[in-house]
C-alpha cells in the first residue's frame, strides 16, 4: 500500500493499494487499521449513480470518510471548510476509478462532492464518527457550483438531487 498526502490540502490522505491479478480476477486491500490509528469505521455505504450525476458538497463536524470508486470513474472534489484554516474554501480534486483503485481519507470539516464520469459508478463511503450518524439535517452543504469554491466542473447541466439544487 502506498500512502501519500495531497499537496494542497495536506490533511487528505491518499491510499494506492497494490493488487494481485490472475486468470480469476483481481484482489486488493482498501485499508488497513495500522494506517488509520485514530479512525474507527462504524458505517459503510455505497452509492450507485449514472453518468453526469453530481452529488453536491456535503460534510459535517465529526465524520471521517474513506472514499473510493469501485466501479466506473468519478471526479471527486474536496473543500476545506475549517474557518480558521489557511486553506479555508480551497479545494483539491481526484480521479477515482476501478483501475487506479485509489481511496482518499477525508477528515471532519472537509466537504466532499463528486461527478460520475462513466456510464455507471459505484462509490464507497466508510464512515468513522463518535455518537450518532449526522444525517442530512446535521450536515454542512454548499451548492455544487458555489462561487466561493470556484471549481470548474467539466459539465454545465449535471443531474442533481432536489437537495443539491436547493442548497445555498
Amino acid at each position: 500500500m502506498k500512502i501519500s498526502y495531497d499537496k494542497k490540502l495536506k490533511e487528505i490522505k491518499i491510499f494506492k493499494p497494490e493488487s494481485f491479478k490472475d486468470f480469476r480476477g483481481e484482489i486488493w486491500t482498501n485499508w488497513e487499521k495500522k494506517y488509520l490509528k485514530n479512525v474507527n469505521f462504524n458505517l459503510s455505504k455505497f452509492t450507485k449513480s449514472k453518468k453526469n450525476v453530481l452529488r453536491g458538497f456535503h460534510g459535517d463536524k465529526k465524520s471521517w470518510k474513506l472514499i473510493s470508486c469501485i466501479k466506473g470513474e468519478i471526479l471527486n472534489v474536496v473543500v476545506d471548510y475549517r474557518k480558521n484554516s489557511k486553506t479555508y474554501l480551497k479545494h483539491s480534486y481526484f480521479y477515482l476509478n476501478d483501475k487506479n483503485k485509489k481511496s482518499i481519507l477525508i477528515p471532519p470539516m472537509f466537504l466532499n462532492s463528486w461527478l460520475c464520469l462513466s456510464k455507471e459508478c459505484i462509490y464507497s463511503y466508510d464512515y468513522s464518527f463518535k455518537g450518532k450518524y449526522n444525517d442530512v439535517k446535521d450536515q454542512i452543504s454548499l451548492k455544487w457550483n458555489d462561487e466561493k469554491i470556484n471549481f470548474k466542473w467539466p459539465i454545465k447541466k449535471p443531474l442533481l438531487s432536489f437537495r443539491d439544487r436547493q442548497t445555498s
